[in-house]
């Protein structure tokens, strides 16, 4: 072991301790976070609106401050875009992180304080590097650098001192310089934005790099591998990169891909942790090996609270706060953050794990489910049934997304899925058997409505040509990291625009 990666163990070590103790003292950490985000904030423009030096208790907090959503705080976060300070968070905010979301046309600026950058984002790559070594005390991932797909930045043109990107390229553009020996590619080209330009100039780079780890979102990494091995002309990633042990990966669930890494990088040993980061914080990270769930990060200046499902879509949701969670219940995730988001709906869905620890599992998107026949069916679900499916005949799913073939007249209404396999199964009859089946099992409301036929069919698959998601994102100018392919729909505008934009008609239809 180098003496490089020694010191650097050493370095991470103390967080360990940090993490256990917000493991053993959840809530006294939570109820910290939230008087200092109310301290900071009571004066800001927001915080006198909101009377927030009358906050005492997270009960006052609710009262005073409604649930809020990008459209609520939109005009507050615009016009710090455009140069106005102290609206939502004391401190000078230059840094936006821009989402366009996954089906809207709009961009979202997320403020990005220096708090949130030192205490939040940094804050948990130092946690997963430190977790990963606790865990693996052997590695020697600081042996090499760490391959990471990032996205870009622009100036604001109505405000010089605003710049707005995918969160990805934000936090390269301000970490300390020292970090910069520990990945690959070079910031120039880590932050082009064409990404058709950036994954040709990234292999040429980084083939001949000591690549020991990486991270980035798994649909854009399977594009980059791809590349890559074409690149090469080798077969196995460990065969350009042979002391690769380490993917962490976030942003869309791993399951479909899982297989596909697998047989990318023939190697037993291969560590896959996942990481909850979004534009709007970071909020978890995988603490075991063994893959499922993920440790909820309670010290990143970021208060949470949580919206029962059965509140979901009601205009003034009840919430609840950590202590009173459950285990195996959707909810979803409102946080209250160190850059000015209070009180704010992400739009994530997650369950508990577990309660002590606090260990999660995103289950989908509020927006991205399908309850046209009361089915209530999330990503989860169908992430699972397709792994399921995919695993029992030999098939590899690439992308895909789902919608509801509406009720007519007398004929059943039911789920249409548009797939694009890497792989095709053996039987693609069984295959939708065993989707449909595996539904029915992981989803007593899916298999209610599936009963006799008489509200919901079979689900009808519709086969993709290659290319066919990777084609629409970049008609919509949405290729790269932070964009992803929506997958569950609860009406039919993306799957029909995705049919168009290929331009195939059905012979049933």
């Amino acid at each position: 072991m180098s003496l490089v990666n020694a010191v650097i163990k050493s370095y991470l070590r103390p967080r360990i301790s940090r993490i256990e103790y917000a493991i053993r003292n959840p809530h006294r950490i939570q109820e910290n976070t939230l008087r200092y985000l109310i301290h900071m904030a009571r004066n800001t423009e927001w915080g006198k609106f909101h009377k927030y030096s009358r906050i005492k208790n997270p009960a006052d907090f609710a009262r005073q401050v409604s649930v809020q959503n990008y459209d609520t705080l939109k005009p507050y976060i615009l016009r710090t875009f455009n140069g106005t300070q102290n609206v939502l968070w004391p401190s000078p905010i230059r840094w936006f992180s821009k989402s366009s979301g996954t089906t809207e046309d709009r961009s979202k600026f997320i403020p990005v304080s220096r708090q949130s950058l030192a205490f939040t984002h940094y804050r948990a790559g130092k946690d997963i590097m430190a977790l990963y070594v606790k865990n693996n005390p052997r590695t020697k991932l600081f042996d090499g650098k760490c391959l990471v797909l990032t996205g870009s930045v622009s100036p604001n043109p109505d405000n010089a001192k605003a710049y707005s990107g995918d969160v990805s390229g934000v936090l390269i553009e301000n970490m300390d310089r020292w970090v910069h020996h520990f990945r690959t590619p070079s910031k120039e080209v880590a932050l082009i934005p064409n990404w058709e330009d950036k994954i040709d100039l990234l292999c040429r780079e980084t083939s001949g790099v000591n690549v020991t780890y990486l991270s980035g979102v798994p649909s854009w990494m399977m594009v980059l591998a791809n590349r890559m091995l074409e690149y090469t002309g080798k077969k196995d990633l460990r065969e350009i990169w042979p002391d690769l042990e380490l993917f962490i990966h976030g942003a869309v669930s791993f399951t479909p891909y899982r297989e596909q890494f697998r047989q990318l990088i023939d190697y037993p040993e291969m560590k896959y942790y996942e990481s909850y980061n979004a534009s709007e914080g970071f909020f978890a990270i995988q603490d075991r090996n063994e893959p499922g769930d993920m440790l909820l990060m309670l010290d990143y200046g970021i208060y949470y609270e949580f919206i029962p499902s059965e509140e979901f879509g009601n205009e003034n949701p009840r919430t609840i706060s950590l202590r009173e969670v459950e285990p195996n219940k959707n909810y979803a995730l409102v946080i209250s953050t160190n850059g000015g988001l209070w009180r704010y709906m992400i739009g994530d869905t997650i369950k508990f794990t577990s309660t002590s620890p606090y260990r999660i599992a995103i289950t989908g998107r509020t927006k991205h489910f399908i309850n046209a026949f009361g089915e209530e069916l999330v990503v989860e679900n169908a992430d699972k049934a397709l792994a399921y499916a995919s695993f029992q005949t030999g098939g590899q799913v690439k992308d895909y997304t789902v919608a509801p073939v509406y009720l007519r007249g007398k004929k059943a209404g039911s789920h249409e899925w548009l797939i694009e396999f890497e792989q095709m199964p053996a039987d693609m009859k069984l295959f939708s058997e065993l989707l449909d089946d595996k539904l029915r099992e992981i989803n007593s409301d899916y298999d209610a409505k599936r009963k006799g036929d008489m509200t919901l069919s079979r689900p009808i698959i519709r086969l993709m040509p290659a290319h066919t998601f990777y084609n629409w994102m970049k008609s919509r100018g949405k290729l790269g990291g932070q964009h992803k392919v929506p997958r569950l729909s609860n009406d039919r505008t993306v799957l029909e625009d995705i049919i168009q934009s290929a331009g195939i008609r059905f012979d049933d239809e």
